[in-house]
């Protein structure tokens, strides 16, 4: 049974399917960088061919420069994304920890309601919190999108970082301990460190629904000064008459931070995914 668990073919083979499964995922990107370089005629001619010389055009990222305050929108988008990553990653590590290592009467219930969040979606509770925002004064600020989106991705944190927390050995933790290091220290020092690829497979996983959401930055910060890449995207988008070109522009400088985050977190993100089906 171990060797059918550790047989080297098994690895390959669900590597393989999630190159594979990447592959696929990102033909509709390349089909949108290609088209964003070609002139209108030829996005609908020819959608899937590369740009020549007669097609070539620049149109689409000129509108878009023009056209609103498109590095405020990416400037907003970027600070409401690493600042919730960073407090989804560590009060969601927190929580994991505390779940995981400590055993405490209502330690299952805990866990179960924290899991909650999964099941329901948070946008259900959307004219709740709208009113809290309002109540608050946060209604048109970056922080009413970073606290909502920070309560939707700690459900899904806690779930996959307590269950690799699981798997670090007792031992090590002990060892800490009777060699005098606080919880914290070995919270920090001994237990994170052993599971990054499951932090950044959250990380990814939290980045790209905050990242492309266009529901709460419309009704949470509609404001020029608040609008995110996504919002501000849909000043190309009429009711009668939309600009393909500025909108395939807009969307390819909007898809190169969440390719570069592929790029440096492909490795961890593939060992956090196989590592609990393939030992």
């Amino acid at each position: 049974m171990n060797k059918a668990r550790t047989n080297p073919f098994n690895t390959a083979m669900m590597h393989g399917a999630l190159i594979l499964y990447v592959l696929i995922a990102l033909f509709p990107v390349f089909v949108i960088l290609i088209n964003s370089f070609k002139t209108r005629k030829a996005i609908f001619r020819e959608p899937l061919a590369l740009p020549d010389a007669e097609s070539f055009s620049l149109i689409g990222y000129q509108t878009v420069m023009k056209q609103g305050d498109f590095f405020l929108y990416f400037q907003n988008s970027m600070i409401v994304t690493v600042v919730t990553l960073f407090f989804v990653l560590m009060f969601g590590a927190m929580a994991a920890f505390a779940l995981s290592e400590y055993r405490f009467k209502g330690n299952m219930l805990m866990g179960l309601y924290l899991a909650l969040g999964i099941m329901i979606p948070i946008r259900i509770g959307t004219v709740a919190i709208l009113e809290l925002m309002v109540a608050t004064g946060l209604v048109n600020s970056l922080w009413a999108l970073i606290l909502v989106y920070t309560a939707q991705g700690l459900p899904l944190a806690v779930f996959i970082l307590s269950e690799f927390m699981r798997q670090v050995s007792d031992d090590l933790k002990n060892a800490g301990r009777i060699d005098g290091l606080s919880e914290y220290t070995i919270f920090f020092r001994l237990v994170l460190p052993l599971v990054r690829p499951a932090m950044a497979t959250v990380a990814v996983f939290n980045m790209i629904p905050i990242w492309n959401d266009l529901w709460f930055p419309l009704i949470l910060a509609p404001s020029e000064e608040t609008k995110t890449l996504t919002l501000g995207s849909q000043v190309f988008i009429g009711q009668f008459v939309t600009d393909w070109n500025a909108v395939l522009s807009a969307l390819s400088m909007a898809i190169l931070p969440v390719l570069i985050l592929y790029v440096i977190f492909s490795r961890q993100l593939i060992r956090g995914i196989t590592s609990g089906a393939v030992k």
